[in-house]
């Protein structure tokens, strides 16, 4: 890994040089040498489909890989293409592979992390509410994860709590001790400076996904009046410094017009937003408040628009839930990814609250190999229809079941959640969106009794994955 990563890099920085000396036409060049020389059939694929975008001005993939060229830092433009697309995705994904074969246990692309529970807002509906505000990590157990995990040949960390930017100068320690890492922290935004944006553009290798709910007036609905003006001020900051952000949004019942919309969209480009992720609102905790979830109908227009804003926009946007198809269903109980609290309890995932093992106690492998890790393993993917991906809001009993299993307790001391209870909540909201869904399936996808070759359905995924990963 090491060797192959060096001689990758070396390549590359080479690359960048060549393409920085006329960008237009060099990348052309670069990408028929490229496919040439390389050696794995996806990998020409990759090469292929971009430059088949390129040669396109009207795409709006051509427009994004554009502004990817021009709206970032030289430094951060580097970094994202040798941490992000060689180390953690090239180089990565085969080594999590391997990893996961040789210890017959899930491996993560990334890991999802607190480093502390407190918060300078207090959000309606807040995911990590039942956390205790003073539980933190230090930075030489982040330090130790992060070692940990390169060494399974994961190189994609993000914070999240809380609000990781209270310790952003422990994070921008990390970044720079681990400068082949990528790193991205979920934020209110609201502790954003000038000062903080210089350090990412020197460092290069940390981004930002700003949340916002829509426009004002959605946005300080539930998380403050004057919280949206804050996060706009900071998308400003951060333009201007080049380096890379975008936006995390929940929606919901009162705000799926807003953020679903194209004036919403097209303002998010126009401030410099070069991601956005959609997640929708989940019920967790005694305060949780049920008209916020979205309706079915809710939930398949935002199934409709992502796809068309991905076909038209020059940004990429996901839906965590209405993207399943994408990645093969739920990417948690470390699949993809998993989740480590502020207190050090390793959860499959940002909203599932439960777990065996706490991370100050056991190494990251074993984590892995922990009861509740293992039964996401053995049970993923949910449900054949990846539209209903999510084992708590798509497949209630499923996640029943595997709490009981594996003796998985509670990790919020606030509220104490009992599984039964809170799978309870949304059985009726899962079997409403379950017929709305296999609707969704049976229309866009191949019927189940026609026969295709598994290379075909292989090279389909590949390229189907590569689009939405560009």
């Amino acid at each position: 890994m090491k060797v192959k990563k060096m001689l990758s890099t070396a390549v590359l920085n080479e690359g960048i040089k060549y393409v920085q000396k006329n960008p237009e036409e060099n990348m052309g060049k670069l990408l028929n040498w490229g496919e040439k020389i390389l050696i794995q059939d996806n990998h020409k694929d990759y090469a292929r489909l971009i430059r088949n975008i390129l040669n396109d001005p009207d795409s709006n993939w051509n427009k994004y890989i554009h502004r990817l060229y021009t709206e970032f830092d030289a430094n951060v433009r580097k970094k994202l293409l040798v941490n992000f697309l060689v180390n953690a995705t090239i180089l990565g994904i085969p080594a999590n592979e391997k990893m996961a074969a040789k210890y017959d246990c899930n491996i993560p692309w990334a890991i999802l992390m607190d480093p502390t529970a407190a918060c300078n807002l207090k959000c309606t509906g807040c995911w990590a509410a039942e956390y205790k505000k003073s539980d933190s990590m230090d930075i030489k157990t982040l330090d130790r994860i992060i070692r940990e995990g390169k060494e399974l040949g994961i190189y994609m960390y993000i914070y999240s709590g809380g609000e990781p930017l209270i310790r952003k100068k422990d994070l921008m320690k990390l970044a720079r001790k681990h400068n082949d890492c990528m790193f991205l922290a979920f934020t209110n935004g609201t502790l954003v400076d000038d000062d903080l944006a210089a350090q990412m553009a020197d460092a290069g290798n940390f981004a930002l996904a700003l949340s916002v709910e829509g426009f004002e007036n959605e946005t300080d609905m539930r998380r403050g009046n004057g919280t949206y003006q804050k996060v706009i001020e900071a998308m400003d900051i951060l333009h201007k410094y080049g380096v890379p952000f975008g936006f995390s949004t929940c929606y919901h019942s009162k705000n799926v017009d807003s953020v679903g919309s194209e004036q919403y969209i097209d303002y998010m480009i126009e401030k410099g937003c070069i991601f956005g992720w959609y997640f929708t609102y989940m019920p967790l905790g005694k305060d949780a408040q049920l008209d916020l979830i979205a309706t079915p109908e809710q939930r398949e227009y935002m199934y409709h628009r992502v796809r068309e804003f991905r076909d038209t926009k020059p940004i990429f946007v996901m839906d965590f839930w209405n993207d399943g198809e994408f990645c093969g269903g739920c990417i948690a109980g470390g699949r993809k990814y998993l989740h480590i609290n502020a207190n050090g309890d390793v959860e499959p995932c940002a909203f599932i609250h439960y777990s065996n093992v706490n991370i100050k106690e056991v190494s990251l492998l074993k984590a892995l190999q922990s009861p509740l890790f293992m039964q996401y393993r053995l049970n993923q993917p949910f449900n054949d229809n990846l539209l209903r991906p999510c084992p708590l809001l798509d497949n209630p009993h499923k996640l029943r079941e595997m709490v009981h299993l594996s003796g998985a307790q509670s990790t919020q001391p606030i509220d104490r959640e009992d599984v039964d209870e809170l799978t309870d909540r949304t059985m009726q909201v899962a079997q409403e969106w379950g017929k709305v869904a296999d609707q969704l399936w049976q229309e866009n996808h191949i019927p189940s009794g026609i026969s295709i070759p598994e290379e075909v359905l292989q090279t389909a995924h590949e390229i189907t994955s590569s689009v939405h990963a560009l």
